[in-house]
């Protein structure tokens, strides 16, 4: 009570003070006008309460901003709408998210803003990680591209080379031929925090360099088909075009990529989700030292620990990773790992939800040995693995002029050590076409055997024989269980 009748009578204090200085100046001051001044004039408190809930982004924005980029793509129409159909609609890591949302059609990738028909023109987002025109994005931004332009905010354009581009992280690295440019700072993400102002800076439905701000809405969240990243979710404004552009701190640090939204109408709803940066860092850095990246996997299917199968197995908490199937002959089948299994730890780090696993096996190199603590038979049990190669056309790949020289407008891949076994194939896998390829009917998935009948064993083989060759080349190509001869016209 006396907390109460204290702050009332602070505030008949505040309020008589003000009123006496009215009356006092009556002569100048009608008493309409003095009630008037106190109603309107704002107390000291009440003016800093409101300048610490509002920030200003205006510093932020005036130093960093020319380091974001506009990004302007081309592409054939038909391999975007392809890629659109083949979209893989498996779900992993649903079981994090709240039941309406499980299932649902409305998680996506950023869409980018394009023409209807013909060649596609799409808009993307950027930004610049160092001076000399290193540039991270999305990879679904230049998925197809055939030409990809960057603006800088005074209006300079580049033609911009794709050094790489990860579909499983979603993460492609840009270059363009430019010296002394603005460039971001880069965040520690393990200090970003829930609750916390950020700012996104993109190009939405086009319009260039647009600010939007919110805050951190949760952090490591598990989403449909992106098993492999923990996104960073936040309620800033975030729409078509912000595609690969940064999410910001208050620090002017970059602490993620602007990649996906969950949406029924394809726009803003209060739900967007960032790749955190160390993980685009970490792509890029594999990309400029390797031209591609590497995913570690154990080759078995996992599901959520539910609080009656915890108790079923015996466990304290519904936590860990259940192991529903283990493929043979995969990593986990030669660990020992068997269906039932409950994996609790990995590498020492415990799994509290399924969804913890993918990532901390995908960022593992191939080849690399790790520990796991599994729950089996009623008692833990510790089990050795060595991780194999994620190889399902979702991996790093050069961008299509790297193919021929651009004479033949493939993206190629060496056929895996699965695709190899059991036959005699030789071959490279075609990722993504272009140009004279798309025209003369190759597709994504085609495995081309040979060039004018020599057989093509590794990307540089079939590099150098396009390169060698006239204004035509015959491939042989198998495609699914046909082989059959492809006349293309070079580019």
């Amino acid at each position: 009570m006396q907390a109460k009748t204290f702050r009332r009578t602070g505030v008949a204090i505040a309020i008589a003070g003000a009123f006496t200085i009215g009356v006092v100046g009556a002569d100048r001051m009608s008493f309409h006008q003095a009630r008037a001044a106190v109603t309107t004039a704002p107390t000291p408190v009440a003016a800093a309460a409101t300048t610490a809930a509002l920030p200003d982004f205006s510093g932020l924005v005036e130093q960093y901003g020319p380091a974001v980029v506009n990004i302007s793509v081309v592409s054939d129409g038909r391999k975007v709408a392809s890629r659109d159909q083949d979209q893989d609609e498996d779900s992993p890591g649903m079981d994090e998210l709240p039941p309406q949302l499980r299932n649902s059609p409305f998680f996506r990738n950023l869409p980018i803003p394009q023409m209807p028909r013909g060649p596609m023109h799409g808009v993307g987002s950027g930004f610049i990680v160092s001076n000399d025109g290193v540039i991270l994005t999305n990879a679904h931004v230049v998925a197809d591209a055939d030409e990809v332009t960057v603006k800088l905010t005074d209006r300079r354009e580049f033609k911009a080379k794709v050094l790489g581009s990860d579909r499983t992280t979603d993460i492609a690295v840009l270059k363009i031929d430019a010296k002394n440019l603005p460039t971001v700072k880069i965040a520690n993400t393990d200090s970003t925090k829930v609750g916390e102002w950020v700012v996104a800076i993109g190009q939405p439905f086009g319009f260039e360099n647009t600010v939007t701000s919110g805050i951190v809405s949760a952090k490591a969240r598990a989403l449909p088909q992106d098993s492999y990243v923990r996104f960073i979710q936040t309620d800033a404004a975030v729409n078509p075009g912000n595609s690969g552009g940064p999410l910001f701190n208050m620090r002017g640090e970059v602490i993620g990529v602007n990649s996906q939204i969950f949406s029924r109408s394809g726009g803003f709803q209060g739900l967007a989700f960032a790749i955190p940066i160390d993980v685009a860092m970490q792509v890029k850095d594999e990309i400029q030292q390797n031209g591609k990246v590497s995913h570690g996997k154990l080759g078995i299917t996992i599901q959520e620990v539910s609080q009656g199968l915890a108790d079923n197995f015996g466990l304290k908490s519904p936590a860990g990773a259940l192991v529903s199937s283990v493929q043979k002959e995969s990593p986990g089948a030669k660990a020992g790992l068997q269906p039932g299994d409950v994996i609790v730890k990995f590498n020492g780090k415990e799994i509290g939800r399924s969804s913890d696993l993918p990532p901390l096996v995908a960022s593992m190199k191939p080849g690399a040995t790790a520990s796991l603590e599994v729950w089996r038979d009623g008692k833990p049990k510790e089990l050795t693995a060595t991780v194999g190669q994620l190889d399902d056309g979702r991996v790093a790949s050069a961008g299509k002029a790297e193919a021929g020289k651009g004479k033949l407008g493939v993206a190629v891949r060496p056929l895996s050590a699965e695709e190899k076994r059991g036959s005699d194939l030789e071959g490279v896998v075609v990722q993504d076409v272009a140009g004279a390829a798309a025209k003369a009917g190759v597709r994504p998935g085609d495995v081309i055997v040979a060039v004018n009948n020599t057989p093509v064993k590794n990307p540089e083989q079939l590099k150098e024989l396009i390169g060698k060759a006239g204004k035509t080349v015959a491939l042989l190509v198998q495609r699914d269980d046909a082989r059959i001869f492809i006349p293309v016209t070079l580019g």
